[in-house]
């Protein structure tokens, strides 16, 4: 028997509820598993890469008032000025974030003023002069704060905008891809001028691509809330953790300790929650395309089964058993054809969704190749059983009266 396209989309027709059905699963499958996919490189890019701080030898720790009477100016510089003077200190400074512990802010730099023309997604941190020496980043161009650039935190008030801003690297060459970003100005709630390029390193890790980072020379406390990260001498962090606790947990009548980490275990901590982030994406990827498999397993299954004597027809008038398989198969790969096009666009649409909102490299389009193969071969492999079994109905079965 010469198989031809027609009797395959009429026995489409035929039953055109479970080829639909099985057309929606398709689509939604490959839409969730490209996407998915997508995020697990991510994520294992993300567990890859170089922090770019030194997370061996630093820790934060964070204060908070308890009452209207703590001032947090004054507390945040008697903190300083004391851990600043322990033996065994490299560098610290106070911050309203923390890189690597998703505690901080998210903002979007403006190449024009009045929010208008081309933008990008950043983490920010307001530090003082110290804080690039804290976290250990060297300057690659440009220049560090001066002191008279550090905005200062005014009890009660919104403290204002600074006018410079240190960036990353990374941040720099998405700002200006085709020039120097040094000295140029970017715009936010007011007009900041680059005045440093600094190494990449990771911010807080929120919405932001991993390496975009944008510091500037502010002191926090808004809220009686402010954070201070230290670096200390190899293996002297555990003791100036211990004597650093001890002594602010006693310095401040109205204030307290929120909490203490080091930057190796906000490391570790990020690590594994995108290392879990992973697991579950591939779990439940896994899990919907075993779904997939059994709904195309199901429908070949039912066609089979209510196509009985139409098959032991076509095998009495000399169809092969090869030709019956190729003909499941062939209807088979129609719907999956059809459910993978409609896949195609929804994956499409998912990742311009998730790079608009969440900041996520645009869509792979490898991986939408990758995916459509995959999910074609996955779905003919689980109609493959299902027409083997309809070959082997032997042609005496047209002859049979139902």
């Amino acid at each position: 028997m010469i198989l031809n396209i027609r009797p395959v989309l009429s026995a489409i027709k035929r039953n055109p509820t479970g080829a639909l059905l099985v057309g929606l699963q398709v689509s939604i499958t490959l839409a969730v598993l490209v996407n998915a996919a997508w995020i697990v490189h991510q994520r294992v890019v993300k567990i890859e890469q170089p922090t770019g701080i030194n997370t061996r030898d630093t820790f934060t720790i964070a204060v908070s008032g308890s009452a209207k009477q703590f001032n947090a100016g004054a507390a945040e510089t008697e903190d300083l000025a004391y851990l600043r003077s322990l033996p065994g200190v490299a560098a610290a400074t106070v911050a309203d974030g923390v890189p690597l512990t998703g505690n901080g802010g998210d903002t979007t730099v403006w190449l024009q003023p009045g929010h208008r023309g081309r933008f990008v997604p950043s983490a920010e941190i307001s530090m003082d002069i110290e804080g690039i020496k804290t976290l250990d980043v060297p300057l690659i161009a440009g220049r560090n704060f001066r002191p008279d650039e550090i905005v200062p935190y005014v009890p009660g008030k919104i403290a204002p905008s600074a006018s410079e801003a240190i960036v990353t690297q990374a941040l720099a060459h998405a700002l200006f891809p085709h020039g120097n970003a040094l000295g140029k100005t970017i715009y936010g709630a007011v007009p900041k001028t680059i005045i440093g390029i600094a190494r990449n390193f990771m911010g807080p890790q929120l919405g932001s691509p991993v390496y975009n980072t944008i510091i500037y020379p502010r002191l926090p406390g808004q809220g009686n809330y402010y954070m201070l990260l230290v670096r200390t001498q190899p293996g002297r962090r555990d003791a100036i953790l211990r004597a650093a606790k001890k002594h602010i947990a006693a310095s401040h009548r109205y204030g307290v300790i929120v909490y203490t980490q080091t930057f190796a275990t906000a490391n570790s901590l990020m690590d594994s929650s995108n290392r879990n982030v992973a697991i579950l994406l591939t779990l439940v990827t896994a899990l919907m395309l075993g779904v997939c498999c059994l709904g195309i397993f199901g429908l070949t299954t039912f066609n089979v089964g209510s196509r009985t004597r139409q098959i032991g027809t076509h095998r009495a008038l000399g169809a092969r058993r090869r030709d019956v398989v190729t003909h499941f198969l062939l209807e088979n790969a129609i719907i999956l054809a059809g459910g993978a096009l409609l896949g195609a666009i929804l994956a499409l649409v998912i990742g311009e969704w998730l790079t608009t909102h969440y900041a996520l490299p645009r869509l792979n389009l490898a991986y939408l190749l990758v995916g459509i193969v995959a999910l074609a071969v996955v779905g003919e492999l689980a109609a493959w059983q299902p027409a083997r079994r309809a070959a082997r109905i032997p042609p005496s079965v047209a002859t049979r009266t139902v």
